[in-house]
């Protein structure tokens, strides 16, 4: 997983603008997650389910702020199901490309936050991405 201003997965390739930050704000900016799943051989043609949410440094999910609509968490989640190409040797992962661009995400400043990704249910320490939120300077 990678944070970036923008991300578009085409071909299966990600294509990266402005990737690899790990400190905004405290003004919104442009916000993008790239990701690059590893499907194991033995896990090609099964339907599994991926769910990323943000949270905070508590781990409770992060509030946007937001004037129209208040406060709300953020989480997004769907499916995928990845095939087995002709030719491919047996026991390759198999890549899946997958780009989320979210636009500003109204954060509360001076604070760390991290996107944390499960599959199937369950998330490993290596599926979190930490950024965070610069205080506001007075």
């Amino acid at each position: 997983m990678m944070l970036a201003d923008a991300a578009q997965a085409v071909g299966g390739k990600l294509f990266i603008l402005g990737g690899g930050w790990s400190v905004t704000g405290p003004e919104p900016g442009p916000t993008a997650i790239a990701l690059k799943f590893d499907v194991p051989w033995d896990q090609a043609n099964v339907r599994h389910r991926w769910q990323l949410e943000l949270l905070d440094a508590d781990g409770s999910p992060a509030l946007l702020l937001e004037e129209a609509a208040g406060e709300r968490s953020i989480m997004f989640a769907g499916e995928f199901e990845v095939g087995r190409p002709p030719g491919v040797k047996p026991g390759t992962p198999l890549d899946l490309a997958l780009a989320l661009n979210l636009g500003p995400l109204s954060l509360p400043p001076g604070n760390r936050y991290v996107w944390r990704l499960s599959i199937d249910g369950e998330s490993q320490e290596e599926w979190q991405l930490a950024f965070s939120v610069r205080p506001e300077v007075e």
